[in-house]
């Protein structure tokens, strides 16, 4: 089994930004951890802060991986673009945040992407995509 995990704008800065909310442990390091979890998966990883450049990434794998882990970040909330690369993808995607989205700023509260994903997981901080990988691998089953 093959996940790509693709993390969008601004969190290539994990462990260093906003540590009260995304906390303070970098992606690649969380990352590392998560591979010692599934020793049997292909955990890939991809962090970019050009929406184009997502869409290129979800493209080039979204035919052929098991699964999609996305955290799209701020583009969550404003990119149709997102959306119907989403909907065109063979590949089940899961939408994946860090902090709990509906706790946070009005803007925050709508997303663009969750109607074409195959579930949204939100708040548990990294662990979220930990969760993400385990509903993956029961769409698999």
């Amino acid at each position: 089994m093959t996940i790509q995990i693709i993390n969008g704008p601004n969190l290539n800065l994990l462990g260093v930004r906003e540590p009260g909310i995304y906390g303070s442990e970098s992606f690649e390091v969380y990352l590392h951890r998560l591979q010692g979890l599934y020793p049997d998966i292909t955990l890939e990883y991809f962090q970019s802060n050009v929406e184009g450049v997502l869409i290129d990434k979800m493209q080039e794998v979204g035919f052929s991986v098991d699964g999609i882990i996305l955290n799209a970040g701020a583009y969550t909330h404003t990119s149709v673009a997102l959306h119907d690369c989403i909907r065109s993808l063979r590949s089940p995607v899961v939408e994946v945040h860090i902090s709990n989205v509906h706790q946070r700023e009005e803007f925050r509260h709508h997303s663009m992407i969750s109607s074409v994903c195959c579930g949204v997981i939100c708040g548990f901080g990294l662990n979220s995509y930990r969760l993400a990988i385990e509903a993956l691998i029961d769409l698999h089953r």
